[in-house]
């Protein structure tokens, strides 16, 4: 899972601040905005020497690597999105309360486990985040944060909004690839 959940949930919170589709365009942009123009500094992070950097950022070349191809997705994805603007926009998301406008669906069929039980269920869950839910997504730095949030509001769709049930986050698991924001 090289982040796409992660990815997936900023592009649908920030729908103008998609990655670029051009490797070229991504790779320049990542140079420029996460490592300072540094092309030393950018290969060490990818593992490559500095004229690979610079023949991505030319067109001459461009990653191979899947985990580099991955990386360099998920670093444009990260620069496009400011931490003030995730900020802006965390605050709009909490002041919308209990009903935030923003569902999630999350496939049960083959990809959803509750911890605990090996029932299998037939449908998928649809979820209206809270404000707060949506908000600690925009805030969210990474996978395992998005994982969070949503676990937690699974847990309160299975709990019955109140508690009732006992689940908590860590108690859910789904795919990340069958999985969406609306």
């Amino acid at each position: 899972m090289a982040g796409g959940l992660f990815n997936r949930v900023r592009e649908a919170l920030f729908p103008s601040r998609k990655a670029p589709v051009q490797s070229t365009t991504q790779a320049g942009q990542v140079r420029e905005r996460k490592y300072g123009g540094n092309t030393k500094a950018m290969a060490a992070a990818y593992g490559v020497s500095p004229r690979t950097v610079l023949r991505w950022i030319d067109g001459t070349r461009h990653p191979t690597k899947q985990q580099n191809v991955d990386q360099l997705k998920r670093e444009a994805v990260d620069v496009q999105t400011t931490e003030r603007g995730r900020e802006r926009k965390a605050k709009q998301l909490a002041q919308r309360g209990t009903i935030s406008g923003i569902g999630a669906r999350v496939g049960r069929a083959v990809s959803f486990e509750i911890r605990g039980s090996d029932a299998v269920r037939a449908r998928d869950i649809h979820l209206n985040l809270t404000g707060e839910q949506a908000a600690a997504l925009a805030l969210a730095e990474d996978e395992e944060d998005v994982r969070q949030v949503i676990g937690q509001a699974l847990a309160d769709y299975f709990n019955g909004g109140a508690g009732y049930g006992g689940f908590g986050p860590d108690d859910f698991d789904f795919d990340p690839n069958d999985f969406d924001l609306s």
